[in-house]
Formats: structure tokens, sequence, C-alpha cells
């Protein structure tokens, strides 16, 4: 798997409440889903605590202040499966890009005090279409 300092939306970030990445990556305004699949790749840097769940989607927007978004798709995680190295089952942008992309992270139950994710646009990942 290759990541690209460039294309991440979070660099370990911390999540200590609901947030969005802390980058936007700007895909241009055409639909950018077809042919070659764009790999996402979604890691547990490092372990949660307290939250009840943690839900990650995929937004798209526009504007690139996201004042209207869209969520392209959503994967929610309990607090059992937010260990360091699981990986979310989001593997694809899929269909629907308006021209800038981010990911909102949504915490259900207390705050966490610790919990990273490390999240970009990667190619070869492990469950690359290449493998089909």
């Amino acid at each position: 798997m290759i990541l690209d300092e460039q294309g991440l939306f979070s660099d370990k970030q911390a999540i200590t409440a609901s947030c969005v990445s802390e980058n936007v990556l700007e895909l241009g305004n055409r639909e950018v889903s077809f042919g070659t699949p764009i790999g996402i790749f979604i890691q547990i840097a490092e372990d949660f605590n307290n939250l009840t769940d943690l839900t990650i989607k995929v937004q798209t927007s526009m504007q690139e202040d996201f004042s209207e978004s869209v969520d392209l798709i959503e994967q929610t995680m309990k607090l059992q499966e937010l260990v360091k190295g699981a990986v979310s089952t989001i593997k694809f942008l899929p269909k629907g890009n308006l021209g800038y992309v981010r990911l909102s992270y949504v915490v259900t139950g207390t705050e966490p005090t610790e919990g990273k994710i490390l999240a970009g646009i990667a190619d070869g990942t492990e469950e690359s279409f290449h493998n089909v």
C-alpha cells in the first residue's frame, strides 16, 4: 500500500469528540469513481476508549468549506473494534464526487480521551481490485 502526504485526510489525528478530518482533498468537479477505483485507507492508529461507537463518513461538497455537504458512504465501528491496526471496511471512493472530499468522525457515547486515525487516498491496498 502507498500513502502520500498530499492525499491524507488524517495523519494520526486524535479523535476526542465528533469532528472532521484535518485535511480536505480537492479532486476537481468531475466524477472520479469510474475506471480504476480510488482506494481509501482508514486505520486505527491508537486504541480508543470511553465511546460507544464511532461512525466514519466520506463526505463531498462543491464548496471547500463544506457549507453544503453530501454523505457518500459511512461505517460505524463499535468500541471493541477500535483497536490499533484495525482497518475500516470503506475501501474505495464511491460515486458522487462534487469536487472536495473529507472524512467526518461522529462519536456516540462518552467522548474519548484516547484514539487516533490514519486515513487517506491509497494505492495498492490489500483489498485492491487487482486481487479480484
